[in-house]
């Protein structure tokens, strides 16, 4: 059989498998028409929900943005109003030093900017958490699972940070109840010291030593205000029993007016120097009290000075100012020469029964 032959009857060769060739399959042109309806035909059908989506969206911002500038442009001009009135009823009573010194432009201004941050910080709070919960909700997007986790989670930092939000607490309503300020004078129980900062959060002092206290609010369990008001100076002033009343009381008397008439003392006292008379009378000294009203902070400087002019007045007309109360009369004080002499001794006389009864026992000579 002949090589064509041979071949004819073997039929033809085999194509090669799909793995030896591999052709990419390429989408045709009417499969390209068919996508690109289909989308057209999906945004015709939702663009109206999209679109009413987008501007309930753009709505709810607007409407949120608008309404928080309007509110917080609303409490400023209200803390602003309250200074104005604030500074209006000074003006009416503001020709006493009372009424100068408890009106506090720097106090005034920090408690005003504590007040209105803490509005103005809750209507922000309020306005964009409200507004981002209605985005979601114009979104399909369930709010329940959301508000569930939030409380969990409120609740857990709640138990957390509870210290942080007793101080905050405690804080604006020290602040809202104006129980102390800038330049006030205070005693926290903690610590005390003029304040030199209010916070929400923590109030810093200054110490009589220079130190500064960092006082959390929420540690605060009393507060001693000192610059509030007025304080009251007194001073006691000690002598002999036997002085003579008029002429102390006179004395005490001039001491009294003269201060109360000088500068800067006239400024610190709001009212005479009184004397309340005796306060207390012992068999060898006798005690008088002069009190004052002054301005608050300033009754440690004021009796400072009026103890050095009363000192120098008694100096002056030769009453004796005692430091305690007992004093010891001058004839008593004489030195007696014989009270350094010890009293004879009888062992002083070697021949003396107890000379002898006391000298030591010869020792015994030892036994051969």
């Amino acid at each position: 059989m002949s090589l064509p032959a041979v071949l004819l009857a073997a039929g033809p060769s085999p194509s090669p498998t799909p793995s030896e060739s591999p052709t990419a399959l390429v989408p045709s042109l009417q499969d390209a028409q068919e996508s690109a309806t289909n989308a057209a035909s999906w945004v015709e059908q939702n663009w109206s929900t999209w679109l009413a989506i987008g501007l309930k969206v753009l709505l709810i911002v607007v409407i949120a943005a608008v309404l928080r500038a309007v509110v917080r442009r609303a409490i400023t001009k209200l803390i602003d109003r309250m200074n104005r009135a604030v500074q209006a009823s000074d003006g009416t009573t503001g020709s006493t030093a009372l009424g100068s010194l408890l009106v506090n432009v720097e106090r005034r201004r920090q408690r005003s900017q504590a007040i209105g941050s803490v509005l103005r910080s809750v209507a922000s709070f309020i306005i964009l958490g409200t507004a981002a919960l209605m985005v979601l909700s114009a979104f399909q997007i369930n709010l329940a699972p959301l508000l569930a986790s939030a409380g969990v989670a409120g609740v857990a930092i709640g138990f957390g940070a509870r210290n942080l939000v007793t101080d905050f607490l405690s804080g604006v309503f020290m602040i809202l109840e104006d129980q102390y300020g800038v330049g006030d004078t205070i005693d926290a129980g903690v610590a005390s010291g003029e304040v030199i900062e209010v916070g929400l959060r923590v109030t810093k002092l200054r110490g009589d030593q220079g130190e500064i206290w960092y006082v959390r609010n929420g540690e605060v369990k009393r507060i001693g205000n000192l610059s509030q008001g007025w304080a009251t100076a007194g001073v006691d002033v000690t002598v002999r029993a036997d002085e003579d009343l008029e002429q102390l009381k006179a004395t005490l008397d001039e001491v009294s007016e003269k201060m109360s008439r000088e500068e800067p003392w006239n400024e610190m006292l709001w009212g005479p120097i009184e004397s309340l008379g005796l306060d207390s009378v012992l068999l060898d000294s006798m005690v008088i009290r002069l009190t004052a009203k002054t301005m608050p902070g300033k009754s440690l400087t004021v009796e400072r000075e009026l103890r050095w002019r009363v000192k120098r007045a008694l100096d002056a007309v030769g009453i004796r100012i005692v430091g305690g109360t007992t004093v010891i009369p001058e004839e008593e004080t004489a030195a007696d020469p014989t009270a350094a002499v010890a009293a004879p001794s009888a062992y002083s006389n070697t021949a003396s029964p107890q000379a002898e009864a006391a000298s030591p026992i010869a020792p015994a000579r030892p036994v051969r």
